[in-house]
Formats: structure tokens, sequence, C-alpha cells
């Protein structure tokens, strides 16, 4: 099933957000730190501590989060994505071409090491966008 939902972006301070989300919601917090993942050799010195990707879950509430990561600014308002989870190669293919027209494509689709092709870029009205689609759920 396609589904979107919130991909917040923190200032160092990811996990202490989504433990505490967790509290107030309930539900399984899984938190991957950039240390030991295969993103961790692209990452600056001093990164390993930070969260690469979190995920909460409780009932139908679905929070995904990360650390920034990317080079930039933090800067409060460029904190959050559309994580669009598409339910087919041909699904994910057709959005990214569509929505990132005439906007700035930050990461091509690719198949990831988590098992997903994955990409990610801004569309022309300046919002964030990640497109995701689970090779394992067909």
């Amino acid at each position: 099933m396609t589904q979107i939902n919130v991909y917040l972006i923190f200032d160092g301070n990811c996990a202490e957000a989504m433990n505490f989300y967790q509290d107030c919601l309930g539900g399984e917090l899984i938190l991957n730190k950039v240390e030991g993942s295969p993103l961790e050799a692209e990452c600056a010195a001093g990164m390993e501590d930070k969260i690469m990707h979190a995920h909460l879950a409780s009932n139908s509430i679905i929070i995904m989060a990360s650390d920034r990561l990317m080079p930039g600014d933090f800067i409060r308002g460029n904190g959050y994505s559309l994580a669009l989870q598409c339910s087919s190669e041909e699904e994910i293919n057709t959005f990214f071409t569509k929505l990132s027209a005439g906007g700035t494509i930050g990461h091509p689709l690719k198949e990831q090491f988590w098992g997903a092709i994955f990409g990610m870029f801004t569309d022309k009205f300046g919002v964030e966008w990640m497109l995701n689609f689970d090779k394992a759920s067909t």
C-alpha cells in the first residue's frame, strides 16, 4: 500500500526527540546510528553517534527521523521531508520523475543497502521528498 509519512530532521538531538515521542505516543522505536553503517565512511568525523535513521511505529502512527547528515546548516523550518513509501518499482519511478520535475535531485533513485530503491529531491516548490520502495514487500 502506498503511504506518505513525515520524516523529521534534527540538529543532533534526534534520539532525544524520538524517545520523547515514544514516551508520549507509545509504540516501537528503532534507532540506527551512523557508526557501523555503510554511510559511516561518507560522513564527516564526529558524526558516528548521530542517528542515521529512526523509525517509531505506534498503531497507525509512523514517524521517521534522522540527525542532519547532509552538508549545509540546520535551519529551523528545513527539518522535515515527506517520505513516500511506494508499492512498486514502477510507481516509485513514475512518482520520482513527475514530482522532481523542475526541482533539484539530491540523491537519484538507486538500490540501497537496506534492500530498497530510494531517492531524494527538493521539488520546484521547495518541499523535500524521500521516496522509498522496499523490494522485499513484493
